[in-house]
């Protein structure tokens, strides 16, 4: 055989048998990096931050990482730089937020400027650099990788590449707002920069975003055979040229920036910031391109909406990663659910889909197929939005089992019941479940209102019994209140709070109150929009005006998606334990009895089957929306005061948490608690007090002990 043809035979092997990289470059007091060498002088970066599970960037790490790129810079018989993590969930999750979030204001810039600056060196460097992705790789994880000549990523599904800055006030500032539309074209890298999406690997293959996809384990050896074969030739995005131009690109800026404000109205200033600095960057030089995004970045840094996001980022990543403080919880892998409508099979349809095995029992066979069918019809929809693929789906109606018959349920730790909202269907369901139950079984109820406590106390074992709201539509809403009774154990709640942590879903723990935290607050809000528009103020204006505000839907028509007959029932209990305070509507109770029950019916407060498009209405009289603002939102932050005094949750910050995740209210004033604390508590107090005097129904404006918020 030919020597040079089994000399690339070898090589052509080597390439996929990682050869041991040996000590290279001596850099001094390196607590979060390793810097390595092998016999084909390829240098080898591996981020492993000391005492974490993820790699961050913060003022530690890009010094380290800046000395590594220093004495690769001395050294000239590098061939090619390889960077990759150690960590085995995160490639890098981006900037630590801490520091910019409490830091000066200087610190920041410095941060900022080092960023930029230690990127600016890898990008110097006068060889190829490749980054290797495995993990979360986003905002700054990703931004570093950009700086690389290529990208290889796994193809696990917990490999994920993104910018979401604007989704906490910010924009990506590290070169992202830069390199990433030289990369990709314009339009493509507005579109994920002023959204935020976070990516597969083989979506960002398809975008070019990264170069190949392989097994994790292939990782190493892609690279080495990369960097002997040379890098992948790189074609401009179409029309790359095209989209330089002055006015095509402020085109479409203006049309991206349309598509913003019809979407957030204006209120959220770091997408708009970020089109501006993005379709400007993407042309100029790249020093001035780069001063255009630390500029931008220290605008929205340190402002209150900013500070809102991030605060909202910090809880919510708490809420759904950090177990019960007290208690031992149990591994939970097979679920009952009892009950197949919409609720039931939309609980069974979300634990089949997270790895749970469900039974779902139903005593109707009609039901049980229609549930079965709802089921399949989600799934289907992930598939065609690439949220899954067909094996997964077909792996997760694997994992369900329906049945009709009263089966003994001894093997599954957890049953939820999903009924309809009757105290004595429910207590009749709970009797039965309690003799069917293993002896340590969590019983819990699917209930938006009613009394837990009640419940439990028919029963032999009310320790064991808890409320599980999860809200509608399931596989959307990332909230579930768990709501707990005084006899409930701490080892009940610690396996209640992993199991919904599990499920991907935010746990907020709330003692059992009607209307628990959610609906407690909601509620109120909703009667008086109703109020307002018996008032004769009509509900295109009442709820045009609480958009205005920042709630993703107006009260009147979220009064129609809930069903009215829905409300009116949870408005019965609410008035039934706060008689003093809260009232029934004359007006929502007519609408349920003349069979206007909202969009399932085709009419309540609006007429859904005309096949109209919604307009937006014309505002005459914009003091109007500011009496509705201002009467809505005291409303809501006066309730949540009153929920934060009576001690319904671990701290007053859960109940903001749990309003913006199950009720959509607007993240960047931070919760409605958070709104009540720039408002003032005492102007609260004397505009309540305004309001009560001025209404027929004073006694809803009562102030809270608004001085504990």
């Amino acid at each position: 055989m030919n020597s040079h043809l089994l000399d690339n035979v070898v090589a052509e092997k080597d390439f996929f048998v990682p050869r041991p990289p040996t000590p290279a470059l001596r850099v001094q007091s390196l607590k979060n990096f390793r810097l390595t060498t092998d016999e084909r002088d390829i240098a080898w970066i591996t981020f492993d931050m000391a005492g974490s599970t993820a790699n961050i960037w913060n003022e530690h790490t890009l010094r380290e990482f800046d000395l590594c790129l220093e004495a690769l810079s001395r050294d000239t018989t590098i061939k090619g730089l390889v960077l990759m993590s150690a960590k085995e969930k995160i490639f890098i999750a981006g900037a630590d937020l801490k520091a910019v979030r409490n830091a000066p204001v200087r610190k920041v810039e410095t941060m900022i400027e080092r960023g930029q600056s230690v990127f600016n060196r890898l990008a110097a460097l006068p060889f190829p650099k490749i980054a290797l992705i495995h993990g979360a790789c986003l905002g700054g994880g990703l931004e570093v990788t950009l700086a690389c000549n290529a990208r290889i990523a796994s193809d696990s599904n917990i490999t994920r590449l993104g910018l979401p800055e604007t989704q906490i006030g910010l924009i990506p500032a590290w070169g992202g707002s830069t390199r990433l539309p030289r990369l990709l074209g314009l339009p493509t890298a507005l579109d994920l920069i002023v959204t935020g999406k976070q990516l597969k690997p083989r979506a960002a293959r398809r975008l070019g975003l990264v170069d190949e996809v392989v097994p994790k384990e292939h990782l190493e050896a892609a690279a080495r055979k990369m960097l002997a074969h040379g890098l992948p030739d790189r074609v401009s995005p179409l029309n790359h040229a095209f989209w330089k131009m002055p006015g095509i690109r402020q085109g479409l800026a203006y049309h991206v920036r349309g598509q913003v404000m019809a979407k957030t109205r204006g209120i959220y200033q770091a997408p708009l910031r970020a089109i501006e600095v993005a379709t400007q960057a993407s042309v100029l030089p790249l020093g001035k391109a780069l001063e255009l995004e630390r500029h931008a970045i220290m605008d929205l840094a340190l402002t209150p909406q900013t500070e809102h996001l991030i605060d909202l980022f910090f809880r919510k990543e708490e809420a759904s990663k950090k177990p019960h403080s007290r208690g031992v919880a149990l591994q939970v892998h097979d679920v009952a659910v009892i009950g197949a409508g919409v609720m039931g099979s939309g609980i069974a349809h979300w634990a089949a889909s997270k790895g749970h095995h469900v039974l779902m029992q139903d005593v109707s066979t009609d039901s049980l197929a229609s549930g079965l069918k709802r089921i399949h019809g989600l799934l289907n929809e992930g598939v065609k939005r690439h949220a899954m693929t067909k094996l997964e789906m077909r792996d997760s109606m694997d994992r369900l089992t329906p049945e009709h018959t009263a089966v003994p349920l001894t093997r599954f730790p957890i049953i939820i019941e999903a009924a309809t909202e009757d105290m004595a269907l429910k207590k009749k369901i709970f009797a039965d479940l309690a003799k069917r139950a293993g002896p340590d079984a969590i019983l819990a109820t699917n209930t938006s209102a009613l009394s837990v406590t009640e419940l439990a106390q028919t029963l032999p074992h009310p320790e064991r019994v808890i409320g599980l709201h999860f809200f509608n539509p399931v596989h959307r809403m990332p909230l579930a209140e768990i709501i707990v009774t005084q006899d409930t154990t701490d080892d009940v709640i610690a396996t209640a709070v992993t199991f919904v942590q599990k499920l991907g879903k935010t746990p907020i723990v709330v003692k059992d109150s009607p209307g628990f935290v959610v609906n407690r607050i909601l509620m109120p809000y909703l009667m008086e929009a109703v109020r307002l528009h018996e008032s004769g103020i009509s509900a295109e204006v009442i709820d045009e005006a609480m958009l205005e505000f920042g709630m993703p839907m107006g009260p009147l028509r979220l009064l129609d998606e809930i069903g009215l007959d829905v409300a009116a029932h949870v408005a019965t209990t609410l008035c039934a334990a706060y008689p003093d305070r809260m009232a029934p509507s004359d007006l929502l109770n007519l609408l349920v009895s003349e069979g206007k029950l909202g969009k399932k019916s085709g009419e309540g407060f609006y007429k859904h089957n005309s096949g109209a498009a919604v307009r937006k209405p014309v505002i005459q009289d914009h003091a109007q929306v500011e009496h509705v603002q201002h009467r809505l939102a005291l409303l809501l932050s006066n309730e949540a005061a009153r929920c934060a005094d009576e001690g319904l949750t671990r701290t007053p910050a859960d109940i903001d948490l749990a309003m913006i995740l199950g009720t959509g209210y607007p993240p960047s004033r931070g919760g409605p608690l958070s709104w009540l604390h720039e408002y003032g508590t005492d102007n609260a107090s004397v505009e309540l007090r305004l309001l009560a005097a001025s209404t027929p129904s004073p006694h809803s404006f009562e102030p809270a002990r608004l001085h504990h918020v």
